[in-house]
């Protein structure tokens, strides 16, 4: 394999992988119909998320860049292409938790979400099985410039093919719109230029590390709680809000879920800071949080009245995950030459 074709090859799995962790192993398990949209997300999702990745790398911006471009990234899609951040309509997300005009509680939901599943879980996963080329650019710069391209058009089409057909009597603001644009510029600047000038204390790491398979469990449980505080049941339906608090007490659901996010971050961050972490761990990390987000399909599913289909669809999709990271993990156990 040359370098460019491996890189290449890196490029497109990330593209493939990110609409696969963020919607395939979720909204395609408790709203099925989304397979058949899936092509309409490989490019909001997968140009979008290889764009972030390869202007960090280049950037030599990090993790930390990573996770602000992230943010950025979910600003695009949920605030330009999908207006689900205002819209009084889509999803029902006024109703979740609305201030001054803004669906906090949906957008508190997305950030956590996106940054996880559409941004962070696939990248890792890339940079696992090209080990060679993680942390290094995929895309020379014209490649690059494509990719922003078809990003573009990805948002363009999720306004008309989601936005337009779910939400159609609903125009956001010019106001909103400039502000969103402000602030993803604001957002690049910050990880691109800030960032990597950044002189940033490490983590402290853990005398001792818990089990691969304890850490599995945490992970798997975090999406869980997480999804499970801020999310509405019944997420192919009509829900009128999170599962648990309603009105002003759904401030004390999106506490306790933002509480578990960053106790998450702080908790991984200082697991990977211990010499003993191996990509070992990290792939039972992966698996655990992807199979707890699965869970949490099935059980929307399960509430908007596809049990049935929603568990197969969703014991097939966590036993395929389950089986390709198995097999990823014995491929990086494997002595390199």
């Amino acid at each position: 394999m040359t370098d460019g074709k491996g890189r290449l090859k890196a490029a497109w799995t990330l593209v493939l992988l990110a609409p696969l962790c963020a919607e395939g192993a979720f909204t395609g398990i408790s709203l099925p119909t989304i397979w058949l949209a899936f092509p309409l997300l490989i490019p909001i999702y997968g140009a979008g998320v290889l764009l972030v990745r390869e202007l960090v790398s280049r950037a030599g911006a990090g993790w930390l860049g990573l996770l602000v471009m992230g943010l950025a990234y979910e600003l695009a899609e949920d605030g330009l292409g999908l207006q689900a951040l205002t819209s009084p309509h889509l999803y029902n997300a006024a109703s979740w938790g609305r201030v001054l005009g803004v669906n906090v509680t949906y957008w508190e939901s997305q950030i956590g979400y996106h940054l996880a599943f559409s941004v962070l879980i696939p990248v890792v996963i890339t940079n696992l099985v090209f080990k060679r080329h993680a942390g290094r650019p995929y895309l020379r710069p014209f490649g690059t410039i494509v990719a922003a391209v078809v990003f573009v058009v990805g948002i363009a089409l999720t306004r008309l093919a989601i936005a337009g057909t779910q939400d159609p009597t609903y125009q956001e603001p010019l106001s909103v719109t400039v502000t969103v644009v402000i602030a993803m510029i604001a957002l690049g600047a910050i990880a691109l230029v800030a960032v990597p000038r950044l002189r940033l204390p490490h983590p402290a790491p853990f005398p001792r590390l818990p089990s691969p398979m304890t850490m599995g469990i945490i992970a798997g449980i975090a999406p869980i709680v997480f999804l499970g505080l801020i999310f509405p049941l019944r997420l192919g339906g009509v829900s009128n809000g999170p599962a648990v608090g309603q009105g002003a007490w759904v401030a004390i659901p999106m506490l306790v879920a933002l509480a578990v996010a960053i106790a998450v971050v702080w908790l991984v961050a200082r697991w990977s800071a211990t010499d003993t972490f191996t990509d070992h761990h990290r792939i039972w990390l992966i698996g655990g949080a992807l199979v707890g987000h699965s869970l949490c399909a099935v059980a929307s599913g399960i509430a908007s009245g596809r049990g049935p289909l929603s568990l197969a669809l969703g014991a097939l999709v966590i036993a395929v995950s389950v089986l390709l990271l198995v097999r990823l993990d014995r491929r990086v156990r494997q002595p390199t030459r």
